[in-house]
């Protein structure tokens, strides 16, 4: 029973200490969608020239989009006539960090990491850019005009806090939540000396979490807390680093949706350049900065009473805030999903003849759900769509339509085809 108590009560600092500044970024977040809507970023990043990817990678720095959120994002940016290096440079810094997860980052690991976090995505995402550009043999396409949907971007301070906090907290709460419950195991059950006495040698701490971060998905912010604790233990900062790195960036899904909607030279240049960057700055952080610059800055709050940064009440107001917005949007997401799924049966119902049925993975929202089915209503032979994430099902009826039309879309769209049903 010691040990569960221990473990709520490392729990509650790590989420003590997080979240006044994630309501903070969660802010800022729905400033930028509000202010910087998609076809303003697209209008930056058409050219194949350095600019073009300096753009990519500044705009990229501060969103809050996991490398989930931001497939969707980039893929359409480079259907949209975006060059291949602003493209890269994009999905390779953009999921690194964000405005919330910096405000996270400065909450857990201080401000040294706070700064190194975002130029690191900024330098690797430009590296990333350049050697798309340099690859692109077929020159930037044409651009297509930028949709209703997005010159009708609204603007009201009501979409900036409904996308701050609800439709982003419903992104990435689940990450966050596993990262602070494995923060806090981590935390309890690893012994403060244990990368010290286990692991001597820095270069093999940076491999070792470098082969566990890559094919693995966290969170930007969900990758803090981990890193933090780790870094209590023992492991080496250029680590840690490698962890907030390759974590975020890195995965499975990630690389199969790469590859197909853009091309392999574009995925391994993307593989490259954020497990390069990773192994490069990690041993520069290693070897240049004095480790007590980093740990110095990791809030005694994680293994004390002493509360730092903000008062201790302030940071209780905090967390019962962010836990009841987590909870509404668990809340709203489930009618959501039962609104969509009485509207779906509606549809269903209503699709009697010319149904095609194909398999469509990399679905994994309600954006994504929205996102197929308006890309293949635009073509004029399709009567009605019905996507079904959850089943990785796309229902169409028409009354004629090839494979290859459907495939086309679906992988113009950054998601993978997998043929009919």
């Amino acid at each position: 029973m010691e040990i569960v108590k221990t473990y709520f009560e490392e729990l509650i600092r790590l989420v003590n200490e997080m979240s006044p500044y994630l309501l903070l970024g969660f802010l800022f977040a729905g400033i930028l969608r509000v202010f910087f809507p998609r076809r303003i970023i697209t209008r930056y990043m058409g050219k194949r020239n350095f600019r073009s990817v300096l753009n990519a990678s500044l705009l990229g720095v501060p969103m809050p989009l996991c490398s989930c959120g931001v497939l969707p994002a980039g893929i359409g940016f480079y259907k949209n006539g975006a060059s291949r290096g602003s493209t890269i440079s994009f999905l390779i810094s953009t999921p690194q960090t964000g405005v919330d997860s910096i405000f996270a980052t400065y909450a857990l690991l201080g401000l040294p990491l706070a700064i190194i976090r975002p130029v690191v995505a900024l330098l690797t995402g430009i590296f990333g850019g350049v050697m798309g550009n340099l690859s692109d043999r077929n020159g930037v396409k044409e651009k297509q005009e930028v949709s209703a949907e997005e010159n009708n971007h609204d603007r009201s301070v009501r979409e900036l806090f409904r996308y701050g906090f609800v439709e982003l907290l419903q992104d990435i709460s689940k990450w966050l939540i596993i990262g602070m419950l494995v923060a806090a195991l981590l935390s309890v059950l690893i012994p403060d000396d244990f990368f010290i006495r286990s692991i001597s040698s820095e270069y093999l701490a940076l491999l070792l979490m470098l082969l566990a971060s890559v094919p693995l998905y966290i969170c930007a912010t969900g990758s803090i807390p981990i890193a933090a604790v780790l870094l209590m233990k023992g492991l080496s900062p250029g680590a840690a680093l490698v962890l907030l790195m390759a974590g975020p960036a890195t995965n499975i899904a990630t690389m199969a949706v790469i590859g197909n909607a853009m091309d392999k030279r574009s995925l391994w240049i993307y593989l490259v350049s954020i497990i390069g960057g990773a192994l490069v700055f990690g041993i520069l952080v290693n070897e240049l900065i004095p480790r007590e610059w980093i740990t110095g800055f990791i809030p005694s709050g994680l293994h004390s009473d002493v509360h730092e940064h903000t008062t201790g009440w302030f940071k209780w107001i905090s967390s019962a805030a962010l836990l009841l917005l987590i909870i509404n949007g668990y809340i709203m997401k489930s009618l959501s999903r039962r609104g969509n799924r009485i509207e779906d049966k509606t549809k269903s119902e209503q699709m009697k003849s010319n149904i095609h049925i194909f398999r469509v993975e990399g679905m994994t929202c309600n954006h994504c759900k929205v996102s197929v089915e308006n890309g293949l209503k635009k073509n004029t032979s399709i009567s009605e769509v019905l996507a079904d994430p959850d089943q990785n099902r796309v229902t169409i009826q028409a009354e004629t339509i090839t494979d290859s039309i459907i495939q086309d879309t679906v992988e113009g769209l950054g998601y993978s085809f997998k043929g009919r049903i």
